[in-house]
């Protein structure tokens, strides 16, 4: 009888350990929800502010008596310190920590724009564009270093989907919300909503977050030892300076995957609205909800391939196969999408392979990017990311500027965007390819244990000779 007591007594007790270890996992899966949501508004404000430039361009160039060349100065100025602010501000990230650094991110963003909500001058625009693209540079760096500290490998890809479903959700809620502010009152007024939104938001996140684990700064010295190499880092047993990541295949292989989802993001910003209209032959009223199709695809399309992606993982399959591969066929099935639609008349057949192509761009900013994640040591990964966002943003300054010269130099503006995305689509298809072979996680993994073995061995060594 009283080892019955005793043995419900220990039940009990274990059921309630059980409970007790249960319920910090559903509050800590309640939080990481609340700071993807946060950092979908995050990511889905920065991209309607890449939009309201685009949305208030005939307004500006009136008001300001601009050309068309002037104004495609101001386009163009967001992208020149756009990979410099990728690079330098990621390294600070876990310094300043997470939390402050997505605050000042966005404080610098709401100040930026700030000139633009009064009268302003073509320089002072201009100057606004540059600023705004420097601190927007390192966003993507900084949203994925988050998600990827706070969701195991087989979650990570869904939940960096979702948050770069701001990318589409941006555009989504700017184009009507802001040209309806833009017809009623002025295009200042585009730019005060988003400068209010924008300190809303930084408000919000940091209540939201400030008692949070792992938003702070990181332990540097003793404390970051005592820690243990891989007390929260799956990859904390890796030690290798950020340059040993920079020359392992899998950062080449999401450089150019992440460059030929830009290709398309860039052209889809800079010149889908002309092309329906100019190359396809639709009237303005239609192209204003019709460019709005691909971006909301393109959040469906996120959402699938980060669960396929996770699916995969779970059944077993490599890396390898569910973060580069996976990401290549996309990105090849939307570069041949591409290539078909300069083949054809327009028409149904060619405007559905149009908003095909233009809907697979940002999973390689998700799906390769968590890839990425598997064998990035905490310490490293914002520093690596911005690098990673310094290459693609290339494509940002190639892709719009090579197009507008192709359709220049041909016969008929339409002849010119069919050899122009032609071009485009040939290029996405290599880089996908070339990407997709490179991007093996497990492999990089093992050759930067193998290089942090041999760098402790040569430190021992080291160490017995001054002895």
């Amino acid at each position: 009888m009283g080892t019955d007591t005793t043995a419900g007594d220990a039940g009990a007790d274990a059921e309630g350990a059980e409970g007790a270890a249960e319920r910090p996992d559903r509050r800590l899966g309640r939080r990481s929800r609340l700071i993807v949501g946060l950092l979908l508004a995050f990511f889905t404000l920065n991209f309607a502010d890449k939009a309201a430039i685009g949305l208030a361009a005939p307004d500006i160039k009136h008001d300001l008596g601009l050309s068309a060349g002037q104004y495609g100065l101001v386009s163009s100025a967001f992208f020149w310190f756009f990979a410099a602010g990728a690079v330098l501000l990621a390294l600070t990230f876990r310094r300043v920590g997470f939390r402050w650094s997505a605050a000042l991110l966005m404080i610098a963003w709401v100040v930026s724009m700030l000139p633009l909500v009064v009268q302003t001058t073509f320089a002072v625009l201009v100057v606004s564009r540059i600023v705004l693209g420097f601190f927007e540079g390192p966003a993507h760096a900084l949203c994925q270093s988050i998600v990827a500290d706070r969701f195991p490998p087989e979650r990570r890809a869904f939940a960096g989907a979702v948050v770069n479903a701001g990318s589409s959700v941006g555009p989504l809620l700017a184009a009507p919300a802001l040209t309806w502010v833009i017809i009623t009152w002025n295009w200042h007024a585009a730019f005060l909503v988003l400068v209010v939104v924008g300190a809303l938001w930084c408000v919000l996140w940091l209540i939201a977050v400030r008692k949070e684990p792992g938003m702070g700064p990181a332990p540097r010295g003793p404390a970051a030892k005592a820690s243990g190499p891989a007390a929260d880092d799956p990859n904390g047993d890796i030690d290798v300076p950020l340059t040993s990541l920079l020359r392992v295949g899998s950062f080449w292989g999401l450089a150019m995957l992440s460059f030929a989802g830009y290709l398309i993001s860039s052209l889809k910003v800079a010149w889908l609205p002309s092309f329906l209209h100019d190359g396809m032959g639709y009237p303005q009223s239609t192209v204003g909800w019709l460019v709005t199709v691909p971006y909301a695809l393109a959040v469906a399309v996120l959402l699938t391939a980060g669960l396929l992606s996770g699916r995969l993982l779970g059944r077993g399959h490599s890396a390898h196969l569910a973060r580069g591969w996976l990401t290549c066929w996309y990105l090849v099935f939307a570069g041949v999408a591409m290539i078909a639609f300069t083949r054809l008349p327009p028409g149904n057949l060619q405007l559905v392979l149009v908003v095909a192509a233009f809907s697979i761009n940002s999973v390689a900013f998700s799906i390769a990017f968590a890839g990425a994640a598997d064998f990035l040591p905490r310490r490293h990964r914002a520093g690596f990311f911005g690098c990673i966002i310094a290459a693609y943003s290339l494509a940002g300054i190639i892709a719009p500027w090579l197009l507008g010269a192709v359709v220049d130099a041909a016969d008929t503006v339409a002849q010119g965007y069919a050899d122009g995305f032609l071009v485009v689509g040939a290029a996405i298809c290599a880089f996908a390819v070339a990407g997709g072979a490179l991007l093996d996680p497990a492999r990089s993994r093992r050759v930067l244990l193998a290089e942090t073995a041999r760098r402790r061995e040569a430190h021992t060594a080291l160490q017995g000779a001054a002895r």
